[in-house]
């Protein structure tokens, strides 16, 4: 149990601040506008996935439909009531707030607002949210939660002391992403200049050639088992069960995927998968691509993935690469070109075709220098989840004062 400095104010939301719960105009189409006095219509896609400011909005409504909205303004904090729970955002700009949205506003004489931000996010907060939620027979948050929330509050300068450090944080984290997004930027640059031949590798003057899907590729995919029940998707398992949502940036996440027995796994060879098969979804979102991770046991496929296993003329590494890049994006486009296909067939793969390096040790050095650059950005990215880490320890000790800042200059631990 937390024991918060007896200095510090006991208070509910609902004891400091005003609460207001956003609404729409309905139809919300029609008061859609790219007027120059539109209002700004804020949305969760408008919020930043790290950041906590959100300074602009993809659309605007009239001002008709923001008579029947509920107005911001910059200083004020929105609150998603529902997909991302509880997630808090300050505001930079003005504009209007549908229901997904609380307006959290007139709570500056008793919180910092950046304190309030850190304090919104912290997890003793985000836990009072839940228990009041689920105690209320609710699945999303609504402002007779939210008001109920107890927090301790510091003196204001001490509030600002706890900013000031809980923001180096930020600043760091925010630089990361920054440098992230750029080193993204490079890699799907260097990515289409080195599959279309815009740019060569030095030293390398080989010759390219075009070939067929069926050329070089064998797919496979479940055929002989989509028998598969309910209660067969395990939890833990002999095998790994890979489907189209366990693909992540080009990879497969283990984070939240299914299992099969061995009895499951055995019934077909052909979609036995391991690391460096490419995987293509087939189904849903087709087109997806994901290159096989080392494994630490047996994997095989879901239905809706295909595995494409090369011949002798292509090495797996440049396939994959040739499938992320806009060769295939174009020719996925192609099929479902005046219409939204739901499945990718093998009779349409065949009218694949790509240019491949003769050579397969041009192959080779392209698949290095592209998988060079995912792991600078998978570096970065484990940088900055270790950042978020520490920041959040940072939170929990500053803002139950287990760690106090002094006004004064220092820091003092709570006995």
């Amino acid at each position: 149990m937390v024991t918060y400095p007896q200095e510090w104010t006991e208070k509910l939301f609902n004891d400091f601040m005003k609460i207001k719960r956003g609404a729409s105009p309905r139809p919300i189409e029609s008061y859609l506008t790219s007027s120059t006095d539109g209002v700004n219509w804020i949305k969760i896609g408008d919020a930043p996935r790290y950041g906590k400011y959100i300074t602009s909005t993809a659309e605007k409504i009239t001002p008709q439909g923001a008579a029947h909205s509920v107005s911001v303004y910059p200083g004020d904090f929105i609150l998603s009531n529902s997909m991302s729970f509880g997630r808090p955002y300050i505001l930079n700009i003005d504009g209007c707030i549908h229901d997904g949205w609380l307006r959290l506003y007139d709570f500056q004489s008793e919180a910092n607002d950046e304190f309030l931000y850190y304090l919104l996010s912290s997890s003793f907060v985000q836990k009072q949210y839940k228990a009041f939620a689920a105690g209320s027979g609710v699945q999303n948050l609504n402002k007779e939660v939210v008001k109920k929330v107890k927090v301790y509050l510091p003196s204001l300068p001490e509030q600002e002391k706890i900013t000031k450090v809980l923001s180096q944080f930020d600043t760091y984290i925010d630089d990361l992403a920054e440098l992230i997004e750029k080193k993204r930027g490079i890699r799907d640059g260097a990515l289409e200049d080195l599959i279309c031949q815009r740019s060569r590798l030095n030293g390398v003057h080989d010759e390219w050639t075009k070939v067929s899907f069926n050329q070089v590729i064998t797919p496979k995919a479940r055929i002989g088992w989509q028998g598969l029940k309910k209660h067969e998707y395990l939890r833990s398992g002999y095998s790994y069960l890979i489907g189209g949502t366990d693909f992540h940036r080009g990879t497969v996440s283990l984070d939240n995927i299914w299992y099969v027995s061995k009895e499951r796994y055995d019934m077909d060879a052909n979609i036995q998968v391991a690391a460096n098969d490419v995987l293509v979804t087939k189904d849903g979102t087709i087109g997806k691509v994901a290159i096989v991770p080392k494994l630490s046991k047996p994997a095989t496929l879901n239905s809706g993935v295909f595995v494409f296993r090369t011949n002798d003329r292509l090495l797996p590494t440049f396939l994959f690469r040739v499938l992320s890049s806009s060769v295939f994006k174009e020719f996925i486009d192609t099929l479902s070109a005046g219409s939204t296909i739901k499945h990718l067939y093998q009779k349409d793969l065949k009218n694949f075709e790509f240019e491949i390096p003769t050579d397969k040790k041009e192959q080779d050095e392209i698949a290095k220098v592209l998988t060079a650059m995912d792991e600078e950005i998978e570096a970065l990215e484990t940088e900055r989840d270790k950042m978020i880490q520490i920041r959040e320890g940072a939170m929990d000790d500053l803002l139950t004062g287990r760690v106090r800042l002094s006004v004064q200059g220092g820091v003092r631990w709570q006995q």
